[in-house]
């Protein structure tokens, strides 16, 4: 049987890189791993280290829509990012004007979470550990 460690890395497309780059890094506090130009691409490519858990949900619902980014939809769902308090959290990210929807509670494990979206409507949630 196959056996696979761990998720190596998730690999975002941004339309905006300079945009892009204050998020990830400023608004949602990620390290800077590195940063190359690719100049025959005219492309940047930045690592940023996220912690040292990730995580894929993969879900399916019945007819799905062919939306790229918002839940419930054919494809990737959103990225989920755990913290350890959801309003520190939520307060962090909407000092910089992240819009964040109203928090909820997981009704199976009663946790808290809330859902908001990168620059380029990339939908993330925040899952309290």
């Amino acid at each position: 049987m196959l056996k696979i460690n761990r998720v190596h890395h998730i690999a975002i497309i941004c339309s905006d890189y300079e945009v892009s780059k204050h998020f990830y890094t400023q608004v949602l506090g990620f390290k800077i791993l590195a940063e190359v130009y690719r100049a025959e691409r005219k492309s940047y490519k930045l690592d940023l280290e996220v912690g040292n858990q990730y995580q894929i949900e993969l879900f399916s619902f019945p007819d799905p829509t062919k939306r790229p980014s918002r839940p419930e939809a054919a494809g990737l769902r959103h990225l989920a990012f755990e913290v350890d308090n959801i309003d520190e959290a939520v307060a962090a990210i909407t000092a910089y004007n992240v819009v964040v929807e109203p928090i909820r509670i997981d009704e199976f494990t009663g946790k808290q979470f809330t859902f908001f979206a990168d620059p380029d409507g990339l939908p993330i949630e925040f899952y309290e550990g």
